[in-house]
């Protein structure tokens, strides 16, 4: 076990609108680790991530926060609107909550080295100056994590990161999120309905099937490799 201390943690949780989806969960995330929220569209993925995000109740059960953890939110690509006319170093500084913090110089420093190394560490560099709207699918992904890195956060949450996208981009976003987890020590939880890659980047996995009543949660490799799991989704990872 991770000598990590827990940043989240989920204690006999249910969620769900009138019922719960599935039986109680329990999951705890730390840094360095990189959480796959998987399951079929309506197995209840977007209601445990607004549940974590504190945008709904839980029926019941407890989620534990770490004292002053920064948790940053990547939505999925639908809920922004990327043909506005903006270039990506703007986008990315929008991530930044300035309030009145120019009346304070070391911290404007901070935000702009916050900028350049989510730049930096995204790969995005190079787009600073093009508009977002002409971006491919996969360079806009990256420029939305981006933006939520310039925050600092522990703990990185991201819906559904690479639908619509080739393989290769999708690739290209899995690499980038096992980075992040490596280099800077983050935890990052991300749901998606794609398995392909999830036993090859994934330290953790949260599995939900709202139709059956299923939820489990632990390391990858026992919760892929559980029964419950291969007599639903075996065929998935083949």
């Amino acid at each position: 076990m991770s000598a990590e201390p827990v940043i989240l943690g989920l204690h006999r949780l249910e969620v769900g609108y009138g019922e719960a989806l599935w039986p109680a969960l329990d999951a705890e995330l730390r840094r360095g680790e990189l959480w796959a929220l998987v399951g079929r569209n309506g197995s209840g993925k977007s209601t445990l991530l607004r549940s974590l995000l504190g945008i709904q109740s839980p029926m019941a059960g407890r989620i534990q926060r770490a004292p002053g953890i920064r948790v940053a939110y990547v939505p999925q690509r639908g809920d922004y609107d990327l043909s506005v006319p903006a270039r990506v170093l703007d986008f990315v500084r929008g991530g930044v909550d300035r309030g009145w913090s120019f009346l304070q110089p070391g911290l404007v420093r901070r935000h702009r080295a916050a900028v350049q190394a989510a730049l930096q560490i995204t790969d995005t560099e190079a787009l600073a100056h093009r508009q977002v709207a002409n971006l491919s699918e996969g360079q806009k992904q990256r420029v939305l994590v981006a933006k939520a890195l310039v925050s600092e956060p522990d703990l990185l949450v991201l819906d559904e990161p690479t639908s619509a996208m080739d393989v290769v981009a999708e690739r290209g976003v899995f690499d980038l999120l096992a980075r992040l987890r490596t280099e800077r020590r983050m935890a990052v939880l991300m749901a998606s309905h794609q398995l392909r890659l999830v036993p090859e980047f994934a330290t953790h996995t949260i599995l939900l099937d709202a139709d059956s009543g299923l939820a489990l949660a632990g390391e990858a490799p026992a919760v892929l490799s559980s029964e419950a799991f291969l007599a639903r989704w075996g065929t998935a990872l083949t």
